[in-house]
Formats: structure tokens, sequence, C-alpha cells
């Protein structure tokens, strides 16, 4: 099944700013919040829905690159992206952990009985990774599969996580009695209001150490790195970033890792220039090369290919290959491969070569064509481009 456009999600328009997006998210949230839709698996589901598409829209990267993109920003089922749909696998525990705010802990947080961020949590989230990607042109055309070594925080092996020595380091919090939260009666003119707050003592998590393991200090995560094999979509663009959920810095004592930012550097090519999903090929002939024509072999994103150069090609002129250029991202549309020939001009000649040029400038063949000049000084390469497509 298609997703939805996140703004139709939303309910907001394309211009809508953040705090319109905040409010919008909260009061669809709130509609659909499990505590109110207990057992209700399409309240979950679009309770879901709008959690993954406050995460993109309530992001100025995330929604920039939605924006020209469409879901196809986030890699569609490739497992890049946000991470909140079903391919991403998210949690409940997510939403409250990255969203707990928006349902307001205080105030809400005795009609929800906690469920809305005040209760018991695990560590503090992983931070986000951001790296660079190196692709050339052969990857970005055919799409990659890339293995990389990253260095990040990664789970600790010694204590799992937990940030204790053992099992018996790990104690129930004496102010919250594991909860994780704390609820206070406060008699008002209107009666009395109950409030609840994370527990400032276990700081949510409902546990004390009292003996921290050794190998990551009580964090519950060290320092190391960690091989991906990533599998990237073709028709990337150099400095398109992509997003691969939960492969950033291991979180905090059993936290959830943040996000790994991939961002695409594209490597230059030795003889190809990349223009948008076209790629040009600058072809030298000789002069004789040119008046008499000949075949030539070029080089093309995937290997080699041979063109005919016809009789009397002028400087300048471009041919094309149809379909040998970039695919577009996430589309069918695909770019040619254009060949602009520059005859060259030798610079020393013989006396015999002179000999043969001086007899051959008189001749008629050999003189330019009236408005020849005057077409060549006028006209650009963008203009030779158009006349390619449409010969």
């Amino acid at each position: 099944m298609a997703k939805r456009d996140y703004y139709e999600v939303l309910g907001v328009s394309k211009t809508a700013s953040a705090d319109e997006i905040k409010k919008s998210y909260r009061k669809i949230a709130m509609e659909f919040h499990p505590d109110r839709n207990p057992g209700n698996k399409e309240a979950e589901e679009k309770f879901k829905e709008a959690a993954e598409a406050y995460d993109v829209l309530s992001t100025p990267d995330k929604r920039a690159n939605y924006d020209r993109f469409g879901h196809a920003a986030s890699g569609g089922g490739g497992g890049y992206g946000g991470g909140y749909g079903p391919q991403g696998g998210m949690r409940m525990e997510d939403i409250f952990q990255n969203f707990g705010d928006i349902f307001g802990n205080d105030m809400f947080g005795g009609m929800f009985g906690g469920g809305g961020g005040g209760g018991r949590r695990q560590g503090s989230r992983g931070a986000n990774l951001r790296i660079k990607l190196k692709m050339d042109y052969g990857e970005i055309a055919n799409g990659a599969n890339k293995k990389i070594k990253v260095k990040k925080h990664v789970t600790c092996q010694q204590c799992s996580g937990s940030g204790a020595k053992d099992k018996g380091s790990v104690q129930t919090c004496g102010t919250c009695s594991g909860s994780g939260q704390v609820r206070r009666v406060t008699n008002t003119f209107l009666g009395q209001m109950q409030t609840v707050t994370t527990c400032p003592t276990c700081n949510g998590e409902g546990s004390t150490i009292t003996a921290k393991c050794g190998g990551c200090k009580g964090e519950g995560r060290v320092y190391g790195e960690e091989t991906l094999s990533l599998d990237i979509p073709a028709g990337v663009q150099d400095g398109m970033q992509l997003s691969m959920h939960a492969k950033g810095n291991a979180g905090e004592r059993g936290g959830p890792p943040g996000d790994l930012l991939l961002v695409v550097e594209e490597e230059k090519h030795e003889h190809l220039t990349r223009r948008d999903l076209d790629v040009v090929y600058q072809l030298h002939i000789s002069f004789p090369e040119a008046v008499l024509g000949m075949q030539a072999e070029v080089p093309t994103i995937d290997g080699k290919a041979k063109i005919k150069i016809p009789a009397g090609t002028q400087s300048g002129k471009i041919f094309r290959l149809k379909g040998k250029g970039f695919p577009a991202f996430q589309s069918y549309e695909k770019g040619d491969e254009l060949i602009e020939v520059n005859v060259w001009s030798p610079q020393n000649l013989s006396n015999e070569e002179k000999e043969i040029l001086e007899k051959l400038k008189n001749s008629p063949n050999f003189k330019p064509g009236p408005n020849a000049r005057a077409e060549k000084e006028e006209r650009g390469f963008f203009d030779k481009i158009k006349d390619a497509f449409a010969g």
C-alpha cells in the first residue's frame, strides 16, 4: 500500500509553519493515542503514521528533502528514511522517547496514565552519525552495495548495554518504585489536580546502578567500529543525503540508537563529465579524420561504445548515445551520452606537409561555407545539444 502524503496525514498545507505542524500533530496524536484507543489496531497505525509524518516535517533537512523528492528521499522500501513506518520497525517507545514533550508530560500524564512519555524509559537516545559516501559513475548509474567500516559508539558487550557490573548491581529505584515517574496531587480551587513528572533519582529509567560496568564506566556503550552493508539505489546525486534508521551511535544504557546519515560524494570520471542526467565526452579527432570520416571508440559509464563519424564532420558537432546517461532517482527516466567532436589542428608541420596543405587550401572543397564562421561564433554548446536531439 502506497504511503500517504505527509502533509495530508497531518492535515496541513505545504507552506505550514513549524508551529502549525506541531499543533496539528499533537491534535491527531491525542485523538489516536493508544491509551484512548486500547486494542484498536487502526488507531495505533494512524498514531504511528502521524509520528512518521511529524518526524520528517518537523526536521528542516528532512522536510527539504521530502519537498524535493517525496517519499523517494528516504529510499522507498530500501531501508532508508526516518524508519517510522512498518519497514522501519517503529515502536511506541520510540515515539514517546522522541516526541514525548508533544503530549505534555505534566498536564496529560494523569489523563493517560503516564503513557505520554512520563513513564519508565530507557537511557538517552544515541546521536545521529553523518558520513560521506564516495560513489563512482558506475555505482551511481546502476546502484551499489557498499560495505563500509564506521567508527561510532556501540553497545558494550561486557554488560550488554545495561551499564551495570552485574545483574545484582541494578536495583529498583526507591523514589518511584520502578515506575520511572513521580505523581503528585495538588489541591486547587478547582479541586485536586494530579501531575506526573519524570523521576529525578533515576531519570525515568526505573532503576539505579550501585556498581558500574568496568568496560563502559556505566554508560552501556563504548567507542568501537561496525561494518555495515548498504544498498544504495541508482540515480543518487552529489550532495544527496540518505538516512539509515538505527545505525548511528548507540544510546546510553539501552537507549535507542541514532540514525546514520549518508551524504553522497560523487567521484569525478577520468573522461566523462556529468550534466544533470546526461554525460558529456569530448572526442578529439585529426583534420584528415574529420574530412574522410572514421569509426571512433568512446568511453561510456558502463564500458566502451563505437560510433561512426561521417566524412565532413565539423568541429563542435554533437553526437548522441541514447540511454547511456544516468537514471533519474526513483524514476524510469534516463539521460544520454553527448559526444562533442573537436577537430585538432597540428602545430608543427614538416616542409612536405606544408606543401601539401598549400596546394589544398585554394581548392574549392577546402573553403568554408559563406556563413560557417559566423554560425560557429554565434552558436554555443547548448545550441549544439538541441541540434543533436533534433537530428
